[in-house]
């Protein structure tokens, strides 16, 4: 490893030596935590927080959140909300515009994540959280965050789903979505490495049932260049997805798919490729990338 990323590893045991708080308390759920969070201190070592879902504000004592809740006036993210379906809704926060609530999420997200070294410098992001709407407000899910401008091309910082809404089909919506803005954007993708487990396990899963739908589907010969122009994933990440699945090899210097319609048809119909429970409605998405969302003055 290079000097900084030996420094970045000490730095994460040290950090992640002692972990004091054991549950939060979120909306109608306790949830058991996972790793340390740096919460400041006299928040940090409690064995239990009490956390907002609304606005994310976390609190020491019980009567404390008991009385912010009867007051909290928010009951949905800040930012604006970009999507709509039924009940699932997904907003779009600018960390400049909305630091401290931003910074709540990091730290809530930390108790869940191990790899995760963004906490206060939130500005440089942008927020999409995903949330499940009721008749009493915006119930939240999970999020992913993404750099404004990222030098390494990367579409995805971080991703979580929080505990009670794992394995229920949220954590492939949200990646499918950074896809649907990437596509947007005209730009391919990739998540920040490394990755959870669990966030490993869910790309993957993600990669190749997107890449077996369109060999299914899909005429006559196609590159791993034509997937990624319709899918917004990278070159890399369908090869190292197609290496998996046994349909690539190397050939005149460059990797080609070499696959057959039985073999793609045995792979979708098996058990370990399951088509997501849950897709995005590209006609429910507003949203379009910085560049194209500025109206360009009428000439007279």
């Amino acid at each position: 490893m290079d000097p900084t990323s030996v420094a970045l590893e000490e730095e994460h045991e040290a950090l992640t030596k002692v972990k004091y708080i054991d549950r939060i308390q979120i909306g109608r759920y306790e949830i058991d935590t996972w790793y340390f969070s740096p919460y400041p201190e006299e928040y940090g070592k409690q064995s239990k927080l009490w956390i907002c879902e609304y606005c994310l504000k976390y609190m020491r004592l019980e009567k404390t959140f008991r009385y912010h809740m009867s007051e909290c006036i928010f009951r949905q993210p800040p930012g604006k909300e970009i999507y709509r379906k039924s009940s699932i809704a997904i907003w779009e926060v600018d960390g400049k515009d909305h630091k401290i609530y931003c910074q709540n999420l990091c730290l809530l997200a930390k108790l869940f994540l191990d790899h995760k070294t963004l906490f206060f410098d939130v500005e440089p992001f942008l927020f999409y959280i995903l949330c499940e709407v009721d008749k009493h407000g915006s119930h939240l899910v999970g999020y992913f965050s993404k750099e404004k401008e990222s030098p390494d091309g990367y579409n995805v910082a971080c991703i979580l789903t929080l505990p009670p809404y794992q394995r229920q089909g949220y954590g492939k919506l949200l990646i499918a979505f950074s896809y649907e803005l990437s596509k947007l954007e005209e730009a391919v993708g990739s998540p920040e490495k490394p990755l959870s487990d669990l966030g490993r396990l869910s790309y993957h899963s993600y990669w190749s049932w997107v890449i077996l739908e369109i060999l299914r589907d899909f005429t006559g010969i196609i590159s791993i260049k034509k997937i990624s122009q319709m899918t917004s994933i990278t070159e890399d990440d369908i090869t190292a997805t197609l290496n998996s699945m046994g349909m690539v090899k190397y050939w005149r210097g460059q990797h080609v798919i070499s696959t057959t319609p039985q073999l793609v048809r045995l792979l979708i119909n098996s058990s370990h490729f399951k088509k997501p429970r849950l897709v995005v409605d590209t006609s429910s998405l507003q949203w379009l990338p910085p560049k194209k969302a500025q109206v360009k003055p009428v000439r007279k």
